[in-house]
């Protein structure tokens, strides 16, 4: 099962036929356990991984950092699935260290996210503070090398 997740994983898009081959499986085999893996929630979905800078798209990334005084009985859960609801919202993890919620969220602009991060996620009652970092550049992103372009960096040597 690990083998298939790690495959899919690395490229959603391998034909049920050369997954069987490189397990040493039947095809009924490897969809059978795919459905499975679906079935129980194991795969959630299937991602495309979009270079935005060749797009020339300029949506705008940003990481929250979010504090918050967990709610009794609930802890943190009931203001994380409050905050992942919003549209706006792509990933949300609670991490340990000096925040407690580290959240994703796309815009169409540096105004627009900074108006949803003031106007909707810091009056969330249980936020106690805010640190949003604007994504800048990506280089590699769930494992793929975003501009992969061999470039001779080499120096030119003169007589």
């Amino acid at each position: 099962m690990r083998e298939l997740l790690e495959l899919l994983e690395h490229d959603a898009r391998r034909p049920v036929s050369e997954l069987a081959a490189m397990l040493h499986r039947s095809e009924y085999e490897v969809e059978k356990q795919m459905k499975e893996l679906e079935r129980d929630k194991i795969i959630l979905s299937y991602n495309t991984l979009i270079n935005r800078d060749k797009l020339g798209d300029d949506t705008v990334t940003a990481i929250i950092e979010i504090n918050l005084t967990p709610q009794r009985e609930v802890g943190f859960d009931s203001i994380a699935e409050r905050i992942y609801r919003f549209d706006e919202v792509r990933t949300v993890y609670l991490m340990s260290g000096s925040f407690d919620l580290l959240v994703i969220i796309e815009g169409k602009s540096l105004n627009e996210v900074a108006n949803f991060v003031a106007t909707r996620l810091s009056t969330i009652e249980g936020v106690t503070a805010t640190r949003s970092h604007f994504m800048l550049k990506a280089y590699k992103k769930d494992g793929v090398i975003m501009n992969d372009e061999k470039i001779d960096r080499r120096l030119v040597v003169s007589p």
